[in-house]
């Protein structure tokens, strides 16, 4: 058994490279899977703004 993977053969690297594009297919699948069932129609929320307000007096407390 190869612990290095400096010292390893062309068939270990060979199988690193299967288990990686496996695993990279296996989690692209599930994250596309997750997102079918979700609603993509958006609808605009438009908000106007209504008259103008002058505030002349206020009871928030006075800081010197």
């Amino acid at each position: 058994m190869n612990h290095s993977i400096h010292s390893a053969d062309r068939s270990t690297h060979l199988k690193i490279v299967v288990v990686a594009l496996v695993a990279g297919i296996a989690v692209a699948a599930i994250g596309i899977s997750a997102r079918t069932n979700a609603d993509y129609s958006q609808t605009a929320q438009v908000v106007k703004a209504g008259k103008p307000v002058t505030i002349t007096s206020s009871n928030a407390s006075l800081v010197r």
